[in-house]
């Protein structure tokens, strides 16, 4: 997973914490990173704009792909 990483505006797992695989990788990459949503997977769907902000743990849907 780390070269599709590598091209992320952000990160954002169902699962983790702190120390997480995913969120040293996204410290190192200087990108931001919410970790342990528990839902991400169900809840977002590729081409969805989304708008992370790691410093208060949210994620905002900003717009729906509808051609899932």
């Amino acid at each position: 997973y780390v070269p599709a990483m590598q091209k992320a505006a952000a990160i954002v797992t169902n699962d983790g914490g702190l120390s997480c695989h995913a969120a040293i990788i996204a410290r190192e990459f200087g990108v931001p990173c919410v970790v342990g949503t528990e839902i991400a997977t169900t809840a977002l769907k590729n081409g969805d704009l989304i708008q992370v902000d790691a410093t208060r743990g949210t994620i905002k849907i900003i717009k729906r792909n509808n051609t899932n």
